[in-house]
Protein backbone atom coordinates (compact mmCIF):
# COMPACT_ATOMS: atom_id res chain seq x y z
CA UNK A 1 0.00 0.00 0.00
CA UNK A 2 0.84 4.06 0.55
CA UNK A 3 3.06 4.30 3.46
CA UNK A 4 3.29 8.29 4.97
CA UNK A 5 6.61 10.18 5.98
CA UNK A 6 9.44 8.54 7.63
CA UNK A 7 9.16 5.00 7.02
CA UNK A 8 11.84 3.36 8.29
CA UNK A 9 12.44 6.27 10.29
CA UNK A 10 16.12 4.83 12.26
CA UNK A 11 15.78 1.76 11.33
CA UNK A 12 18.23 -0.33 13.63
CA UNK A 13 20.45 -3.49 12.22
CA UNK A 14 18.89 -7.08 12.34
CA UNK A 15 15.73 -5.22 10.88
CA UNK A 16 14.38 -5.12 7.56
CA UNK A 17 10.95 -3.07 5.87
CA UNK A 18 9.41 -4.32 2.60
CA UNK A 19 7.39 -2.59 1.37
CA UNK A 20 5.25 -3.04 -2.00
CA UNK A 21 3.52 0.68 -2.45
CA UNK A 22 5.37 3.61 -2.64
CA UNK A 23 6.02 6.02 0.38
CA UNK A 24 5.75 10.13 1.26
CA UNK A 25 8.76 12.06 2.28
CA UNK A 26 11.74 11.15 4.65
CA UNK A 27 11.99 7.10 3.60
CA UNK A 28 14.98 6.28 5.71
CA UNK A 29 15.39 9.31 7.63
CA UNK A 30 18.43 8.32 10.09
CA UNK A 31 18.58 4.95 9.16
CA UNK A 32 21.08 3.60 11.47
CA UNK A 33 21.94 -0.34 10.17
CA UNK A 34 18.19 -1.17 9.11
CA UNK A 35 17.60 -2.60 5.83
CA UNK A 36 14.46 -1.23 3.25
CA UNK A 37 12.98 -2.35 -0.01
CA UNK A 38 10.27 -0.67 -1.73
CA UNK A 39 9.23 -1.91 -5.06
CA UNK A 40 5.90 -1.00 -7.28
CA UNK A 41 3.10 -3.32 -7.04
CA UNK A 42 3.03 -6.40 -8.88
CA UNK A 43 -0.07 -5.55 -10.87
CA UNK A 44 1.40 -1.76 -12.39
CA UNK A 45 1.80 -1.11 -15.68
CA UNK A 46 4.34 1.80 -15.44
CA UNK A 47 7.92 1.82 -15.72
CA UNK A 48 9.57 2.08 -12.07
CA UNK A 49 12.91 3.73 -13.23
CA UNK A 50 10.41 6.24 -14.69
CA UNK A 51 8.46 7.26 -12.17
CA UNK A 52 8.81 8.17 -8.60
CA UNK A 53 8.24 5.93 -5.93
CA UNK A 54 9.38 7.61 -2.64
CA UNK A 55 9.28 11.35 -1.84
CA UNK A 56 11.82 13.73 -1.27
CA UNK A 57 14.62 14.07 1.47
CA UNK A 58 15.22 10.26 1.89
CA UNK A 59 18.17 8.71 3.98
CA UNK A 60 18.36 12.13 5.32
CA UNK A 61 21.23 11.72 8.00
CA UNK A 62 21.61 7.99 7.37
CA UNK A 63 24.42 6.73 9.46
CA UNK A 64 24.39 2.82 8.48
CA UNK A 65 22.21 0.08 6.48
CA UNK A 66 20.81 -0.54 3.18
CA UNK A 67 18.38 0.93 0.83
CA UNK A 68 16.77 -0.39 -2.39
CA UNK A 69 14.16 1.24 -4.17
CA UNK A 70 12.92 0.14 -7.81
CA UNK A 71 11.74 3.33 -8.77
CA UNK A 72 12.79 6.89 -8.88
CA UNK A 73 13.27 9.10 -5.47
CA UNK A 74 12.35 12.98 -5.22
CA UNK A 75 14.63 16.03 -4.53
CA UNK A 76 17.52 16.34 -2.14
CA UNK A 77 17.93 12.22 -2.00
CA UNK A 78 20.27 10.85 0.71
CA UNK A 79 21.10 14.69 1.92
CA UNK A 80 23.66 13.82 4.92
CA UNK A 81 23.85 10.40 4.57
CA UNK A 82 27.26 9.35 6.68
CA UNK A 83 27.69 5.68 6.06
CA UNK A 84 24.21 4.09 4.29
CA UNK A 85 24.51 2.38 1.09
CA UNK A 86 21.77 2.46 -1.18
CA UNK A 87 20.40 1.57 -5.24
CA UNK A 88 17.60 3.65 -6.83
CA UNK A 89 16.49 3.87 -10.47
CA UNK A 90 16.76 7.68 -10.42
CA UNK A 91 16.67 11.11 -8.50
CA UNK A 92 15.70 15.10 -8.28
CA UNK A 93 17.32 17.55 -7.62
CA UNK A 94 20.27 18.13 -5.00
CA UNK A 95 20.90 14.68 -4.92
CA UNK A 96 23.79 13.37 -2.00
CA UNK A 97 23.99 16.80 -1.35
CA UNK A 98 26.49 17.79 2.02
CA UNK A 99 26.53 13.77 1.79
CA UNK A 100 30.04 12.71 3.99
CA UNK A 101 29.84 8.77 3.89
CA UNK A 102 28.07 5.78 2.23
CA UNK A 103 27.78 4.38 -1.38
CA UNK A 104 24.79 5.84 -3.16
CA UNK A 105 24.04 3.72 -6.74
CA UNK A 106 21.97 5.88 -9.40
CA UNK A 107 20.72 3.32 -12.11
CA UNK A 108 19.00 6.86 -14.53
CA UNK A 109 18.37 10.37 -14.59
CA UNK A 110 19.49 12.73 -11.57
CA UNK A 111 18.06 16.98 -11.65
CA UNK A 112 20.76 19.92 -10.84
CA UNK A 113 23.22 19.79 -8.60
CA UNK A 114 24.10 16.50 -7.45
CA UNK A 115 26.90 16.79 -5.10
CA UNK A 116 26.61 20.30 -3.69
CA UNK A 117 28.69 20.48 -0.36
CA UNK A 118 29.33 16.81 -0.60
CA UNK A 119 32.44 15.69 1.49
CA UNK A 120 32.53 12.10 2.13
CA UNK A 121 31.61 9.08 0.65
CA UNK A 122 31.16 8.04 -3.15
CA UNK A 123 28.21 8.12 -6.07
CA UNK A 124 27.92 5.74 -8.79
CA UNK A 125 25.90 6.79 -12.13
CA UNK A 126 24.67 5.67 -14.95
CA UNK A 127 25.25 8.36 -17.29
CA UNK A 128 23.49 6.99 -20.50
CA UNK A 129 22.78 10.46 -22.67
CA UNK A 130 26.04 12.06 -21.34
CA UNK A 131 24.82 14.34 -19.66
CA UNK A 132 25.93 13.73 -15.84
CA UNK A 133 28.87 16.30 -15.27
CA UNK A 134 26.42 19.09 -16.60
CA UNK A 135 24.06 19.07 -13.27
CA UNK A 136 26.56 18.80 -10.70
CA UNK A 137 27.88 21.15 -8.26
CA UNK A 138 31.65 20.51 -9.19
CA UNK A 139 32.76 22.85 -6.55
CA UNK A 140 34.07 19.61 -4.50
CA UNK A 141 33.73 16.58 -6.42
CA UNK A 142 35.55 14.94 -8.98
CA UNK A 143 33.44 12.81 -12.06
CA UNK A 144 35.78 10.18 -13.49
CA UNK A 145 34.86 6.65 -15.10
CA UNK A 146 34.80 3.89 -13.15
CA UNK A 147 37.84 1.75 -14.25
CA UNK A 148 38.86 0.19 -10.74
CA UNK A 149 38.14 -3.53 -10.13
CA UNK A 150 37.65 -3.00 -7.00
CA UNK A 151 35.02 -0.64 -8.13
CA UNK A 152 33.38 -2.45 -11.05
CA UNK A 153 32.88 -5.64 -8.01
CA UNK A 154 31.12 -3.50 -5.56
CA UNK A 155 28.97 -2.05 -8.09
CA UNK A 156 27.87 -5.27 -9.84
CA UNK A 157 27.48 -6.84 -6.36
CA UNK A 158 24.72 -4.10 -5.17
CA UNK A 159 22.92 -3.80 -8.54
CA UNK A 160 22.75 -7.84 -7.90
CA UNK A 161 21.72 -7.31 -4.19
CA UNK A 162 19.15 -4.79 -6.13
CA UNK A 163 17.72 -7.66 -8.00
CA UNK A 164 17.00 -10.02 -5.54
CA UNK A 165 15.61 -7.63 -3.35
CA UNK A 166 13.45 -5.86 -5.49
CA UNK A 167 12.75 -8.11 -8.67
CA UNK A 168 14.08 -5.10 -10.99
CA UNK A 169 13.36 -5.81 -15.04
CA UNK A 170 15.28 -2.52 -15.21
CA UNK A 171 18.71 -3.53 -13.32
CA UNK A 172 18.48 -7.18 -14.63
CA UNK A 173 18.93 -5.69 -17.97
CA UNK A 174 22.03 -3.84 -16.95
CA UNK A 175 23.18 -6.98 -15.06
CA UNK A 176 22.47 -9.17 -18.50
CA UNK A 177 24.42 -6.69 -20.93
CA UNK A 178 27.16 -5.63 -18.07
CA UNK A 179 29.91 -5.23 -20.34
CA UNK A 180 28.41 -2.68 -22.46
CA UNK A 181 26.40 -1.06 -20.05
CA UNK A 182 29.84 -0.66 -17.50
CA UNK A 183 31.54 2.47 -19.51
CA UNK A 184 28.18 4.52 -19.16
CA UNK A 185 28.51 4.72 -15.57
CA UNK A 186 30.73 7.50 -13.95
CA UNK A 187 32.14 7.42 -10.38
CA UNK A 188 31.48 10.51 -7.84
CA UNK A 189 34.25 11.40 -5.38
CA UNK A 190 34.78 14.69 -3.09
CA UNK A 191 38.01 15.75 -4.08
CA UNK A 192 39.46 15.97 -0.63
CA UNK A 193 37.85 12.68 0.43
CA UNK A 194 39.89 11.24 -2.85
CA UNK A 195 43.01 13.15 -1.72
CA UNK A 196 42.91 11.46 2.00
CA UNK A 197 42.25 7.91 0.83
CA UNK A 198 44.77 8.57 -1.30
CA UNK A 199 47.44 9.44 1.09
CA UNK A 200 45.85 6.92 3.86
CA UNK A 201 47.00 3.95 1.22
CA UNK A 202 51.23 5.48 0.73
CA UNK A 203 51.27 5.81 4.75
CA UNK A 204 49.72 1.75 4.62
CA UNK A 205 52.11 1.13 2.04
CA UNK A 206 55.52 2.18 3.68
CA UNK A 207 54.18 0.90 7.16
CA UNK A 208 54.07 -2.18 5.01
CA UNK A 209 57.71 -2.22 3.47
CA UNK A 210 58.75 -1.39 7.07
CA UNK A 211 57.82 -4.22 8.67
CA UNK A 212 58.96 -6.16 5.07
CA UNK A 213 62.04 -5.15 5.99
CA UNK A 214 62.49 -5.71 9.72
CA UNK A 215 61.40 -9.03 9.23
CA UNK A 216 64.24 -9.40 6.16
CA UNK A 217 66.96 -8.40 9.34
CA UNK A 218 65.55 -9.96 12.10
Amino acid sequence: GSAGQSFGAFLAAGITFELEGECNDYFGKGLSGGKLIVYPPQNSQFRPQNNLIIGNVSLFGATSGEAYINGMAGERFAVRNSGAIAVVEGIGDHGCEYMTGGVIVILGKTGINFGAGMSGGIAYVLDQDQLFDTKCNLEMIDVEPVINKTDHKRLYTLIRNHVKYTGSIYAERILKDWNEILPQFVKVMPIDYKRALERIKKEQSKDTEVVSLTEEVY
